[in-house]
């Protein structure tokens, strides 16, 4: 699982370490009070469901470094992989 977090494909995804470990905090904080996993997994570890929604593209951080879901919109979700492609 930690292992995860040192492979640079996941950071690159998010936009760098900095917004890597800001959007793993907030989701955290998010499931530790109550948000429920947007990704089914055979685990309770909440460090694995979010490295999950994150592969999955379920969660970003938008431009004001505010936590988003799918469920907010997929309009939001094709900009940021837009703006990714681009910088890889």
């Amino acid at each position: 699982m930690l292992e995860e977090l040192k492979e640079e494909f996941i950071i690159k995804k998010v936009g760098g370490r900095f917004k890597l470990s800001t959007l793993i905090q907030k989701r955290l904080v998010a499931l530790n009070a109550g948000s429920r996993p947007l990704v089914e997994i055979n685990s309770d570890n909440k460090m694995e469901i979010v490295l999950e929604e994150i592969k999955q593209d379920k969660i970003f951080l938008d431009t004001t470094n505010e936590l988003r879901t799918a469920a907010d919109g997929d309009v939001m979700i094709k900009s940021f992989d837009a703006m990714m492609s681009d910088e890889l």
